[in-house]
């Protein structure tokens, strides 16, 4: 019988584990989060857990390493305050990219990773729009790989005004791209890029001329593929370029790059928390994932069925 339910939150995304907790009718639990003066991580639980149902919400966004060791040390203090299970939450999976070898004497970090949640005694994950779906074998506890295309899915359904085409940026993203136009009835369009003798070539598969493009991505990071497949849009004739993006990271320059690019709207989700200037940018817009993480938590604790919400565009 599982005890009372907690959520508790690190330092990635604390607006998002207050929205969450809103919805379900509660408060972020306390606990201190800080450093110590020599930097090291200082985790103080500040609530009796004892027997609980415990949620952490933490994204392993920029600064990785510091939100990553977080966590670590958040899931060892809630094991050894004797929480009864712990669920962490992880909107955004960090070091995900480096799923496998694909040359020799290298690390598959996404699996490093994996093995050091569940040593630091997490019970389960719950993530969303992990970049491959190979991650989830990579644990030995149970996996909830939730879609936040699912919430871009309904704003744009609302937003349609007719002639809209989705263009997938790269070839790893057409399985994601296809499943949005089919469940939008809307067409489909392919960004081909590659370099020939040194020159870029960049060809966009299918008819954009005169029409509304909408590009479909997981993770937005220099912001580089989307300005250059609104580019190769806009040139062959395309009447407006706009993008939805799962994972905002928006590194190094991207959101100037973004707002000096054909794209007129950047719409993405609150799955990492926005820097001041991506807030106060002209083109970025934020949906927020909160009610699915919400639904999630409520249906993990009560141990009911999370299937209606594996509804994955992938």
């Amino acid at each position: 019988m599982l005890g009372p339910l907690k959520i508790f939150c690190c330092n990635s995304n604390p607006s998002l584990a207050r929205k969450v907790a809103s919805l379900l009718d509660m408060e972020v639990s306390q606990a201190l989060v800080g450093r110590f003066s020599d930097g090291e991580v200082r985790i103080e639980i500040h609530e009796n857990v004892r027997g609980m149902d415990v949620f952490v919400l933490q994204s392993i966004s920029p600064p990785v390493n510091d939100n990553l060791l977080e966590l670590l040390v958040m899931v060892d203090a809630l094991k050894r305050a004797s929480a009864n299970r712990i669920n962490v939450v992880v909107p955004y999976y960090g070091y995900g990219r480096q799923d496998q070898k694909e040359k020799p004497r290298v690390p598959i970090t996404a699996k490093v990773v994996a093995d050091l949640l569940t040593a630091a005694g997490a019970h389960r994950l719950v993530t969303i729009d992990l970049h491959s779906e190979q991650i989830q074998g990579f644990f030995r506890i149970p996996v909830d790989h939730l879609s936040a295309t699912e919430v871009l899915l309904e704003d744009l359904r609302q937003r349609l005004r007719g002639g809209e085409i989705v263009v997938a940026p790269d070839a790893n993203g057409v399985p994601r791209a296809r499943s949005f136009a089919d469940r939008l009835k809307v067409d489909l369009a392919i960004l081909d890029y590659r370099r020939t003798g040194g020159e870029p070539y960049v060809q966009i598969v299918g008819n954009v001329k005169n029409r509304r493009v909408v590009i479909l991505d997981d993770m937005i990071n220099t912001g580089k593929t989307l300005e250059r497949t609104a580019q190769g849009a806009m040139l062959a004739g395309a009447a407006s370029v706009e993008a939805y993006g799962v994972h905002a990271l928006l590194s190094q320059n991207a959101v100037r790059r973004l707002e000096g690019s054909s794209l007129s709207v950047v719409t993405v989700t609150d799955s990492v928390a926005p820097s001041a200037e991506a807030e106060s940018s002209r083109i970025i817009r934020s949906v927020s994932i909160a009610p699915l993480l919400a639904e999630a938590v409520r249906r993990i604790h009560y141990e009911e069925s999370l299937s209606a919400m594996f509804l994955k565009v992938c």
